[in-house]
């Protein structure tokens, strides 16, 4: 029988366990199918509007399609679908940072910028086989997903900082938005595994090339923007990514691009991947306001400065000028 010991899980309800048998560790994750909340919107839940995943079938599937690739996803060595349980491969505990704070590791950020190079080298499909018989599309990151995402920080920031927004300033934080979001809908898609920063990328030493980062948490991975999971990392929510860090691994990903293919549009990406950087981190300080309001998670709060430091450092964008006038007339300092 093993031998059990539950280890630190995330932000979902998701727990996860270390299973040791004969000397040999694996994960165990319990992922239950999620219930629908209630409608937010045309008769929709916001699990539903933003395409987060229901059950372990996206994990699985995504999971297989990122190792047929040669990165290092867990291997699923066991699946009770149903029941959401998942028995892992162990990618151990070494991580991308370090410290008390933690802080980035420099040469292990950059190994995991070679990764979304590498992913994004390919052309990827939107469907993926998921054994025995089945397959999964992957959703696209559409502007319903977007805007329900940003919306979060009017329905819970705004309010916890006591500056609810008027209706007027509402319609206007909209229209911004889809305006700000048209280049990030026509660009180039690929697999969004859209939670890419430290707490779901372990460094694998044995390893070599992108296989030296172990990925995590890509069941909500979408068809979209390839800025995107560049942004998750280069203003990771959970430490602070200095700017001067923040500008070498997007000159390494540009380099990286520009290797594959001399006609990348570095000015575009950046338009792309300013734009992204402020939606992620409007959306995460939402999130964070509603982890502690609603789910009694009071620890998140610890990062509302940082990510809001992250919205004007992505705002900064000539791009995204009317959309910082908004943040700055709306928008507390934390």
């Amino acid at each position: 029988m093993a031998v059990r010991a539950r280890i630190a899980g995330d932000a979902s309800t998701r727990s996860y366990e270390r299973l040791n048998l004969g000397g040999k560790q694996f994960i165990l994750m319990n992922a239950p199918r999620r219930p629908d909340g209630p409608p937010v919107k045309d008769g929709l839940p916001y699990s539903a509007i933003a395409h987060l995943a229901e059950d372990v079938v996206p994990f699985i599937a995504v999971a297989g399609g990122l190792r047929e690739r040669g990165f290092s996803a867990p291997k699923v060595l066991a699946a009770d679908r149903d029941a959401g349980f998942l028995v892992l491969e162990d990618l151990g505990t070494e991580l991308v940072v370090c410290g008390d704070p933690p802080a980035p590791i420099g040469e292990r950020y950059e190994r995991a910028i070679d990764v979304l190079v590498e992913l994004h080298r390919h052309d990827l499909p939107e469907t993926l086989s998921v054994p025995p018989h089945g397959t999964w599309r992957i959703p696209p990151y559409d502007l319903g997903a977007f805007l329900i995402e940003v919306e979060l920080l009017l329905e819970w920031y705004l309010p916890r900082c006591g500056a609810p927004a008027a209706a007027a300033a509402r319609a206007e934080f909209f229209s911004l938005w889809q305006h700000a979001l048209r280049p990030a809908l026509a660009a180039r898609k690929s697999w969004v595994l859209r939670d890419f920063h430290s707490p779901n990328l372990l460094w694998l030493a044995e390893r070599s090339g992108p296989a030296q980062v172990g990925l995590l948490d890509f069941q909500d991975a979408l068809m979209g923007p390839e800025a995107f999971d560049v942004a998750s990392l280069a203003q990771d929510a959970r430490v602070d990514v200095p700017e001067e860090l923040e500008a070498a691994l997007l000159a390494r990903y540009v380099e990286g691009r520009r290797v594959q293919d001399p006609h990348f549009d570095a000015d575009a990406f950046a338009q792309l991947y300013a734009t992204l950087a402020a939606q992620r981190a409007t959306k995460i300080l939402g999130i964070f306001a509603r982890l502690d309001r609603r789910d009694g998670k009071p620890q998140y709060l610890r990062h509302l400065p940082r990510i809001h430091a992250y919205v004007h450092r992505a705002l900064r964008h000539p791009a995204l000028a009317a959309l910082r006038a908004w943040y700055d007339g709306h928008v507390p300092v934390p």
